[in-house]
């Protein structure tokens, strides 16, 4: 079964675009018969997910957009901290919504909901790619010297910035996957243990390991809490 395609661009300030290659489903939704009207955009933002995956699973394109348009940004800023690479985080946001179109006719709603089962299937995707590839950093050229009164405060945020993001992608995969979900993303414990597949106390567990070799890890780089401050 095909999915709609992507278009280029689904990062959290971009609008995605979607191209339908005909019915793909034995019953598609009408306009008549989906209860999405097409003029009336407060409507369509006051549906929840399950409703657009019902919609989805008779085969409504327009559902699976609103919910592309919904949930994008937030899959993008964990792959990019998952990967750090826009490409092939954008590569991981095809794959997860072809999925998500691929398996709605036998989707479900459980305890996490469409949030926790995205997010699931985003993480499984970056531990594939992880696992698959080498990513191969370079030091980034200098940025040319800035003579404002507020130089020296940027200069220092960005540094302290990058350090931290190295210092992330350091990390083993689930603790930084964990650091991701619950500081970044600000999930409880339990959806993303559920996210995860762990249990609350194993959650709990890989965080804490996370946030001391997290610490660790700041430390050698000389990121101080003042550096933190700035960074956030």
């Amino acid at each position: 079964m095909e999915s709609p395609a992507l278009g280029p661009g689904i990062g959290a300030k971009r609008r995605v675009s979607l191209t339908f290659y005909g019915d793909l489903r034995s019953e598609a939704v009408s306009a008549e018969d989906s209860p999405i009207p097409a003029a009336d955009p407060i409507h369509r933002e006051a549906l929840d997910d399950a409703a657009l995956m019902r919609e989805v699973a008779r085969g409504s394109v327009d559902a699976f957009t609103l919910l592309v348009d919904r949930h994008s940004p937030a899959l993008y800023r964990v792959a990019m901290r998952m990967l750090s690479d826009a490409a092939e985080a954008e590569d991981v946001l095809q794959d997860c919504f072809a999925r998500l179109w691929q398996n709605a006719p036998r989707w479900t709603p459980t305890g996490a909901g469409l949030v926790g089962w995205l997010h699931r299937v985003t993480m499984n995707l970056c531990f594939d790619r992880k696992r698959r590839f080498r990513v191969v950093t370079v030091e980034a050229l200098p940025d040319p010297a800035d003579e404002t009164p507020l130089a020296d405060r940027r200069i220092e945020a960005d540094q302290a910035s990058r350090a931290v993001a190295a210092a992330l992608a350091d990390l083993p995969e689930r603790y930084r996957a964990a650091l991701v979900l619950c500081y970044y993303e600000g999930f409880s414990n339990a959806l993303a243990a559920e996210v995860l597949d762990l249990n609350i106390k194993a959650m709990e567990s890989l965080l804490f390991r996370a946030r001391r070799q997290m610490r660790t890890l700041l430390e050698a780089r000389d990121v101080g809490c003042a550096d933190l401050e700035a960074h956030a």
